[in-house]
């Protein structure tokens, strides 16, 4: 009954989006730095060019996943600018979209509190700058979402950075409504847009640390639990995680979900389920999870148990490929779905348990 009530009300919330796009499928391989030359844009997956292609972004993934400590590198820290509680910087990766290449970010401090009782205001003042949090949006969010969350994360002591990820709000491209370049049926596009997430991702923690934070933690949610998981992965500074809506393949995802079925619409034309599995592999948590076997670092991966985007099975294969390389994880699922775990009564207990887990762990 619950199953039922929580699914139609996923339904109505997604067809509230309906400016959504079905763009034509491409290979992208000029976004990709590889080693051969990138081959002409046949469409035809099974022979020819497209063949070629296809074999070269498979290639690509395989590379990528088997030195992820390269491929996802910060080589060096970009240059900050803080105005007011707006920070850009140039992102570590550039793009052929002007827009998208400035790295945004808003950073929430903890306000300095006068009275205190145990100890110096000084004292007050370095103990909560020792503790923050890099907040990761969801696919499409606008420029207000998530400032809740980090407004109650300064109510607990904690400070945070509400990163902008590529294609977002003042990052969009002229002439846009969504975000459709940081998912979309272009597989190298694709590639570069997460990889570029998460090596910003490696810049705020670089800033964050150079503010005096030694403590730092990572919230994600939907995509941008993804992405903290592969930053979470390759950054050891990062000390604890908390992921809403987890899942274990990227491209099944965008396959089977919900929100991503116009972007399922232009691969199908070309490709297979597992072909699209394979083309994002480099850019999904389940390919990375054996680097956790001996990680001592907390991470708490929130599930929905009646979601449509990120599905029950998809997270299962997660939560089971933990469970075979023995990697410690805590785990709560919610009775509700993807869009609903952002609405009351669901978005309280979420609060809740993103709170409660810095505050003890962080």
């Amino acid at each position: 009954m619950l199953k039922r009530y929580i699914h139609d009300w996923e339904r109505k919330l997604a067809l509230r989006d309906n400016n959504r796009v079905v763009r034509d499928f491409d290979w992208g391989t000029e976004f990709l730095d590889l080693q051969q030359p990138s081959p002409n844009n046949g469409h035809n997956g099974s022979n020819g060019n497209g063949s070629h292609a296809l074999d070269l972004i498979f290639q690509f993934n395989r590379q990528a996943i088997r030195d992820s400590d390269r491929f996802f590198e910060l080589t060096t820290a970009p240059e900050f600018e803080l105005r007011g509680n707006l920070l850009r910087y140039q992102s570590p990766v550039q793009t052929p979209y002007l827009e998208n290449n400035l790295a945004s970010a808003r950073y929430f401090p903890v306000p300095s509190r006068i009275g205190v009782r145990n100890g110096s205001r000084e004292h007050e003042i370095a103990r909560a700058r020792g503790r923050a949090v890099v907040v990761l949006p969801h696919w499409n969010a606008k420029a207000e979402e998530h400032v809740a969350v980090c407004r109650l994360l300064n109510r607990v002591g904690i400070a945070a950075l509400r990163l902008s990820l590529p294609y977002h709000d003042v990052r969009m491209l002229n002439g846009f409504e969504r975000a459709d370049y940081m998912v979309s049926a272009n597989l190298g596009r694709t590639l570069q847009a997460n990889r570029q997430a998460v090596l910003e991702t490696r810049a705020a923690v670089s800033w964050l640390e150079s503010r005096g934070y030694n403590r730092i933690g990572i919230l994600g949610t939907s995509l941008g639990s993804c992405i903290g998981f592969l930053a979470f992965v390759h950054e050891s500074r990062l000390k604890v995680a908390v992921y809403n809506h987890v899942s274990s393949y990227f491209g099944d995802v965008v396959w089977e979900g919900l929100t991503t079925a116009h972007v399922r619409r232009g691969l199908e034309t070309t490709l297979t389920r597992d072909e699209v599995r394979q083309a994002w592999l480099a850019i999904s948590p389940n390919a990375y999870i054996d680097r956790l076997r001996s990680n001592t670092r907390r991470a708490l991966l929130v599930s929905a148990r009646y979601d449509l985007s990120f599905t029950p099975e998809l997270s299962r294969l997660l939560f089971d490929e933990c469970a075979r390389q023995a990697v410690k994880v805590d785990r709560r699922s919610v009775p509700c779905g993807h869009y609903t775990l952002g609405r009351p009564p669901y978005k309280y207990y979420a609060g809740y348990l993103i709170l409660s887990y810095f505050k003890r762990h962080l």
